[in-house]
């Protein structure tokens, strides 16, 4: 498990880089999740995202220092050019929307689309529900995202940015996740490599093989809300 662990100590030795992206309709939250994840703030009167931006923060799993990398685009249409670099190198990606406009849940199949076409295809992928603060105003059932998520085998979490609910657990679970997957290459490698000193991944940008998309139905991350 990974403990939560810093906002970023220069000093610390890196074992890995994992890159994260969000991707969703524009005014869902992205920027928010990210700003309470790496920063735990929270902005009321945030702008919107111009382009795209990134942010680090490094946590512990299993005694290794791990960077999370966490990229954060537009929603909007315009900045779709940026799509292949965005996607490059990405092992995990938070596919957000918000629970109280339907529309952002209708477009959630597009992006996932998207995100298939240019990441890698072991790529971890969580499904957010954010702004669950606003139960009130809900139009999109836990349940239906929940059928959603099993049927393309991703995980899934309702956040709310504002109240700082679930985020973190968000993050962690593709963290653990990219982190178990890419353990199991390395030992996967070392056995291979008999006696030789195994290839490291320590520091580079981790490319996850093996079936990381079949890896949620075993566990009940997706029957939480």
């Amino acid at each position: 498990m990974a403990s939560g662990g810093g906002y970023g100590d220069p000093n610390q030795k890196i074992d890995y880089v994992f890159k994260v992206v969000l991707i969703g309709d524009s005014a869902v939250g992205k920027s928010q999740i990210l700003a309470r994840f790496a920063r735990n703030e929270f902005s009321l009167d945030s702008k919107a995202t111009i382009g795209v931006e990134f942010q680090s923060r490094t946590l512990v799993i299993e005694h290794k220092s791990v960077k999370a990398q966490i990229w954060d685009t537009a929603g909007q249409e315009r900045y779709r050019a940026v799509t292949s670099a965005y996607y490059r190198g990405a092992v995990g990606a938070m596919l957000v929307y918000d629970i109280s406009k339907r529309q952002t849940f209708d477009h959630i199949p597009r992006w996932l689309e998207e995100l298939r076409g240019h990441a890698d295809k072991n790529i971890v992928i969580i499904l957010i529900g954010n702004k669950s603060d606003l139960e009130n105003q809900r139009a999109v059932s836990t349940e239906d995202a929940k059928e959603f998520a099993q049927k393309e085998g991703l995980f899934f979490l309702e956040t709310s940015a504002l109240e700082a609910t679930n985020v973190e657990a968000a993050f962690l679970t593709v963290l653990n996740e990219i982190f178990n997957i890419v353990n199991k290459k390395n030992l996967v490698a070392a056995e291979n490599q008999g006696n030789d000193n195994p290839a490291t991944l320590a520091g580079k940008k981790i490319v996850v093989p093996g079936p990381a998309q079949d890896i949620p139905a075993k566990n009940n991350m997706c029957c939480r809300s």
